[in-house]
């Protein structure tokens, strides 16, 4: 039976490991997997994936498409989670694995997997919470890990779930209007869970004086910031109110709580409006 556990690995920064230049490879070079690929010969539990995610967001994906036994690499603790360094003990989590789940602006996977010497699959992943871009993405990965009939299961019950967040949202809109707002790039999924109309949008790089200018024009009742890229004030004196949105699931590598969340924190918002 396959083993259902989340594990963080964890050691005192004194342990920091340094990876070398000579370890630099790309991502095709460490054998990247293909968008489409799938196949599932030669894992290391019976069959059941071995998955090592690089952070929550990878390994939430991999626990909805079905994996049971995921190992977090980036403490969930983390603010920033591609300017994490990696330690010695990752390298012991990766040997181990049939699958390590990564993203494409992250660094160190690479480095993670040919530093450990591991036969792993390294595999890309989409991390994009739009509803439907997510659902995908959770089907390809249960495809992959040999899990469809779990990653179906997610799928259903997470559509089910996202079509009460997006009433229950539109229910809050202030004067049955949808709010106005401005979003940073990877908070748009959550404006458009909100049904808002957006205005326009902002990032990843700060908030430049003429953009300040241009979306402080649109006039938005609420600015939808990204909580792990936040550079403060968005639109400092212009009345709108800043909402910080979280796209990293918790330690419990909850997927769909990252929506209900998200909902919550709007409608919160939207009530004292």
């Amino acid at each position: 039976m396959a083993r259902n556990r989340v594990r963080t690995v964890r050691v005192p920064s004194a342990l920091a490991l340094s990876l070398s230049t000579a370890l630099v490879l790309t991502t095709t070079a460490c054998g990247s997997d293909q968008a489409d690929g799938t196949g599932t010969s030669g894992q290391k539990n019976g069959g059941a994936p071995v998955v090592v995610a690089t952070t929550t967001w990878e390994g939430a994906f991999a626990r909805a498409a079905g994996a049971e036994d995921v190992t977090v690499i980036v403490p969930s603790s983390a603010r920033h989670a591609p300017d994490y360094d990696p330690k010695p003990s990752d390298l012991a989590a990766v040997a181990g694995a049939d699958f390590v789940l990564y993203a494409p602006f992250e660094p160190y996977a690479a480095k993670i997997k040919e530093a450990a010497g591991s036969d792993a699959r390294l595999v890309e992943v989409n991390l994009d919470n739009d509803a439907d871009k997510a659902g995908a993405e959770v089907r390809r990965l249960g495809k992959l890990f040999g899990t469809e009939d779990a990653a179906a299961e997610w799928d259903t019950s997470f559509k089910s779930e996202y079509g009460t967040l997006r009433d229950e949202l539109k229910d809050a809109w202030p004067g049955g209007k949808a709010p106005v707002v401005v979003t940073q790039v990877f908070s748009a999924w959550s404006a458009k869970m909100a049904g808002a109309e957006v205005v326009g949008t902002y990032g990843p790089e700060a908030v430049t004086v003429k953009q300040l200018s241009d979306l402080s024009k649109t006039e938005p009742a609420y600015v939808l910031d990204n909580a792990h890229m936040t550079t403060g004030e968005v639109l400092p004196g212009s009345g709108a109110k800043q909402v910080e949105i979280v796209n990293y699931p918790g330690g419990d590598l909850d997927l769909t709580a990252v929506y209900e969340n998200a909902a919550d924190t709007i409608k919160k918002a939207l009530a004292a409006s």
